[in-house]
């Protein structure tokens, strides 16, 4: 039975339930997620295999190591790779310093600071360079002997590192001036505030993505670069090589899932991408030879991801068998549906994409009950026509654009639903440019519509 309007049809809240009629991919893609293994997906397009490796993406723990690039003083050229847990990033964020009170700290420390006059040794904010009290220069500070449990005291600019005495053990602690306060860090929040302050760059902070879409359409895209720098690096004028490193997709899908579509377009990117599956550590360097980039080289940057990659059937033959032969190797290959059975399941799940794409549209109205029953027909009639089975077509992305191309004419109509008047007057809409130019000069091609939307790169064969 069907719903009066999508507006009565609910949405799965987890992504793989949204992906329609692809079970037994599915089923092999929470295994590969649970497992870390490669999936190569092959089908035409527009049968979900993007949405499939963002569910996949949906089923993996949130990342748990943060990559930095640090700067390396005795060799700037090479700048190192560090890596921190999340317990480590979440330490450091928590481990900050404690305000304190300028009457509770040491007086030499307060005097030190500004805030204790040393000759009166009244207390007042330290941007008054004299004491309200007595007038006395507060910056110039007779000497105070340190007490029996700090024994030394360095001021470097608005800082003060002391040596304190605790239990038989001697720490290094730190009180710093930020504008009317005093912050005090004790030896462990002191060493990791200096770590923090270490020069480094963040290329994958822990709160990514985990999942990455890549294009492949350029190596910097793909494996990283280092920017130019027309100083070369200069320390006065110019920028630091570990500042100009720029993460590529393979290292920002570390301990994540790494999708390329039309994966056998890479041409010999693919090298590079087996051999980042096989090391799982992969180099950043300058990728173009004239610039000062190319003399910086960061090593044993992690690029640990989960390979999915995607392409049609007549494509296979342009996968590099090397690259293809490491997803089989840890991975599945798996051929995706077009077509599933007619029933009253799967009719339910063409009711759901119908809601699923008006909802991530955003612009369209929801469709009455003619409407799905009209879109339900369309998707019966689709297989029998691409794939020449009968059942509903899972190539959704056609399907997809007569349902938004029909809300369009809904709300140019100022109507509150899509009805089965739109619909089928998007179907005559929705209509190739071969097909356009076949209807308005008499076709000089002879060209099968039906093999150009079931997917094919090229149109059918074609006479002049």
């Amino acid at each position: 039975m069907l719903p009066e309007s999508t507006r009565d049809v609910g949405i799965p809240i987890n992504p793989v339930e949204r992906v329609i009629g692809q079970d037994e991919a599915i089923e092999i893609a929470k295994i590969a997620a649970k497992q870390m293994r490669n999936l190569l997906l092959v089908g035409p397009p527009g049968i979900g295999k993007s949405m499939l490796a963002q569910a996949m993406a949906y089923m993996l723990p949130k990342p748990t190591q943060e990559i930095a690039v640090k700067d390396v003083l005795e060799n700037p050229e090479r700048p190192m790779v560090e890596i921190r847990n999340r317990s480590e990033v979440e330490e450091s964020k928590n481990l900050l310093g404690k305000v304190v009170n300028p009457a509770d700290v040491p007086v030499f420390v307060a005097e030190r600071l500004g805030f204790r006059c040393p000759r009166c040794n009244i207390l007042s904010t330290p941007d008054l360079p004299v004491c309200s009290n007595c007038g006395a220069d507060k910056y110039k500070p007779e000497a105070t002997p340190f007490d029996d449990i700090f024994y030394g005291g360095r001021r470097l600019d608005d800082k003060i590192y002391a040596m304190r005495i605790k239990g038989k053990k001697e720490v290094r602690v730190l009180y710093e001036r930020l504008g009317n306060e005093i912050i005090f860090y004790d030896e462990k929040s002191l060493i990791k505030k200096e770590e923090n302050e270490t020069p480094k760059k963040i290329i994958a902070p822990i709160g990514r993505n985990n999942f990455v879409q890549a294009t492949g359409a350029s190596e910097t895209e793909l494996l990283g670069d280092v920017r130019h720098d027309p100083y070369g690096g200069h320390p006065e004028v110019g920028e630091k090589a570990y500042k100009r490193v720029i993460p590529g997709a393979i290292h920002l899908a570390h301990e994540g899932v790494l999708f390329i579509d039309e994966i056998s377009n890479l041409g010999k990117l693919q090298r590079h991408i087996l051999t980042a599956l096989q090391e799982k550590k992969f180099p950043i360097v300058g990728r173009n030879p004239t610039s000062s980039g190319a003399a910086i080289r960061v090593d044993e940057v992690p690029c640990d991801f989960i390979l999915v990659g995607a392409l049609n059937f007549e494509d296979i033959k342009f996968l590099l068998p090397p690259l293809r032969s490491r997803i089989l190797g840890n991975g599945y290959e798996v051929l995706m549906n077009t077509v599933m059975e007619k029933n009253k399941e799967n009719t339910k799940k063409i009711i759901q994409f119908i809601a699923q794409e008006i909802r991530k549209d955003g612009r369209i109205p929801h469709a009455d009950k003619s409407a799905i029953k009209e879109i339900i027909n369309e998707a019966e009639r689709r297989a029998k026509k691409f794939d020449g089975k009968e059942g509903f077509t899972l190539r959704l992305r056609g399907l997809a654009g007569i349902i938004k191309l029909a809300g369009d004419l809904a709300i140019s109509n100022e109507k509150k639903l899509i009805n089965s008047d739109d619909v089928k007057l998007a179907l005559k809409k929705a209509k190739t440019i071969e097909q356009q130019a076949s209807k308005r000069y008499g076709s000089i091609w002879r060209t099968s519509i039906s093999d150009y939307e079931a997917g094919h790169h090229q149109p059918a064969d074609y006479t002049i």
